[in-house]
C-alpha cells in the first residue's frame, strides 16, 4: 500500500489526510502540538480555529458559500464536521470552535489508515510528502523550504494593498492610461477633484486601524508604509506619493486631475486589480467605507482588502503546478495558506484537491484535473499560473472563477449561475 506524509494538522492538513486516507493510502499525520505550538495557537487539537469562528458566507451568490458546498459535494472532512457544530450566525457558517477541532481530531486519530506522530519536523521526510505548516512556519522548516525555493521565493511578510474587481468600477468616473502614455493603457485611473482629495485624507487620517496581534511583526511595518500613515504626515503626502498625477490627463477634461488613485491588473484574465501603494492596516470594515469615498470606487466590490501582517508563503506561480506539486521536485506538495490561498475554507480546498489527486497517482488513475468554472479548480489555477506582477494571497472570489461566456442581469443572479454551472460540473466529477 502507497503510504504519504502529511506535515502540519491545520485546516489543510487534516483535510488532505482525509482524502488520501479514504481511498486507501496510509497517511503519516505529523502535528507537532502538544510538544509545541505557534504563537497563534492556544489548543492541542487540530483544524484549530486561530481567528474567528466564522467560515463566511454559505450563500451560492459568495464565492465562498459555493466553495464550500463544491467541498460538501466532494465528501469534505472540514465541511462535514463544520456542519455538524455550527452555531447562528445569519447566512455565515460559524462554529462551535472547540466542538469542530475536537470533531476533526477525533475522526483523523480513529482512521485505521492514519498514524498521527506528534513531533516537530524539522527536516523534508523522504517519499511522498504533504507539507501544510501553515503562514507561521519558521525554523528549521522554514529554512528547509528555503533550500527548496532558490531565489528569495519564500515570503515572510503580507502586505497586500486591495484588489477590486475591475466590472465595479465606474469607469464614467475612471480612464485607462499609462503614465505620460508610455507603452500600454494598462492601469484604471481614479481621479479625484481637490475636495473629493481633502474629505478622502481627513477620513483616512481618523480611520482605525486593526489591533497588531502578538504573531504579528512590527518589522514589515518599517519597509512598507500604510497608506493611512503616510495620509498623517500631511494632507500632500499622498499626492506626491501613490496618489501623483503628473503624466495623467483626464481625456474628458484633458487637464490633471487633483490626485489620482492608479488600479494595476492582478490576474491574467484582467477580471481583478489592485490599488496600487494602497498597503493599509486599517480594519476591513474602514477600508471598504474610506476607498470607496474614491469616485470610481463608489459601488466597488472589494474581493480582498489590504493586509500587513507576518506571514509566510511561496511565490506559488514559479514553483507549484495546478496539484500544488513543487515543479522542480513533484514527489513534494503543498497545501494550505503557504500556497497563497487565504482564508479557513481555501486552505481546506486546497488540501482536499492536493489529497484527491495525489491518491490518484498513487492509484494510476487519471487526474480529475478541476477545471477553472469550479471553485476549487479556480483556486488551484490561480496560484499555479494565475497571477501577474508580484504574486499575492487571495480569497477565492467570482473574480478567480471563469465567467459565464453570456450575459445575466443583476449581480447575484450572474453569480448564481456561476455557482450552478460549478455545481453541475462537480456531480460531473469522479474524484
Amino acid at each position: 500500500m502507497s503510504r504519504v506524509t502529511v506535515v502540519g494538522a491545520g485546516l489543510a492538513g487534516s483535510e488532505c489526510a482525509w482524502q488520501l486516507a479514504k481511498r486507501g493510502i496510509e497517511v503519516t499525520l505529523f502535528e507537532m502540538k502538544p510538544k509545541k505550538r505557534s504563537p497563534a495557537h492556544t489548543s492541542d487539537t487540530f483544524a484549530e480555529l486561530v481567528c474567528s469562528n466564522s467560515l463566511r458566507s454559505d450563500e451560492l451568490t459568495n464565492a465562498v458559500g459555493l466553495l464550500k458546498e463544491e467541498l460538501r459535494r466532494l465528501g469534505s472532512l472540514i465541511m462535514d464536521c463544520a456542519d455538524s457544530h455550527r452555531v447562528p450566525a445569519g447566512g455565515a457558517l460559524a462554529v462551535d470552535r472547540k466542538g469542530f477541532s475536537e470533531a476533526v481530531t477525533g475522526r483523523l486519530k480513529s482512521h485505521p489508515n492514519i498514524t498521527v506522530v506528534n513531533e516537530e519536523v524539522t527536516a523534508i521526510p523522504e517519499g511522498r510528502v504533504v507539507i501544510a505548516t501553515g503562514p507561521l512556519t519558521e525554523g528549521a522548516m522554514a529554512a528547509e523550504i528555503e533550500k527548496l525555493c532558490p531565489g528569495s521565493d519564500l515570503h515572510f511578510f503580507d502586505a497586500v494593498a486591495p484588489i477590486v474587481t475591475l466590472e465595479s468600477v465606474d469607469m464614467d468616473s475612471a480612464w485607462f492610461a499609462s503614465r505620460y502614455d508610455k507603452g500600454t493603457a494598462d492601469y484604471v485611473n481614479c481621479p479625484l477633484e481637490k475636495d473629493e482629495y481633502a474629505a478622502f485624507v481627513a477620513e483616512l487620517q481618523r480611520a482605525e486601524e486593526a489591533p497588531l496581534h502578538g504573531f504579528e511583526d512590527s518589522a514589515v511595518f518599517e519597509g512598507c508604509m500604510p497608506v493611512e500613515v503616510m495620509a498623517r504626515r500631511g494632507v500632500d503626502t499622498l499626492r506626491y506619493g501613490p496618489l501623483k498625477p503628473v503624466g495623467l490627463r483626464d481625456p474628458k477634461t484633458g487637464r490633471e486631475p487633483y490626485a489620482v488613485v492608479q488600479l494595476r491588473m492582478d490576474n491574467a484574465e484582467g477580471t481583478l486589480y489592485n490599488m496600487v501603494g494602497f498597503q493599509t492596516h486599517l480594519r476591513f470594515p474602514e477600508q471598504r467605507r474610506v476607498f470607496s469615498m474614491i469616485p470610481a470606487l463608489k459601488n466597488a466590490e472589494f474581493v480582498r482588502c489590504g493586509v500587513m501582517h507576518r506571514n509566510t508563503y511561496l511565490d506559488s506561480p514559479k514553483l507549484l503546478d495546478r496539484y500544488y506539486r513543487l515543479r522542480s521536485d513533484p514527489r513534494i506538495s503543498f497545501a494550505g495558506q503557504m500556497t497563497g490561498v487565504e482564508g479557513y475554507i481555501e486552505s481546506a480546498a486546497s488540501g482536499m484537491l492536493v489529497g484527491i489527486e495525489t491518491a490518484r497517482e498513487l492509484l494510476g488513475q487519471a487526474p480529475v484535473d478541476f477545471p477553472r468554472e469550479t471553485a476549487i479548480g479556480a483556486l488551484a489555477l490561480y496560484i499555479s499560473s494565475g497571477s501577474v506582477g508580484d504574486f499575492q494571497p487571495m480569497n477565492i472570489n467570482f473574480g478567480l472563477i471563469a465567467p459565464l461566456g453570456c450575459r445575466v442581469k443583476g449581480k447575484r443572479n450572474k453569480n448564481a449561475a456561476v455557482s450552478r454551472r460549478s455545481l453541475e460540473i462537480i456531480a460531473d466529477l469522479t474524484p
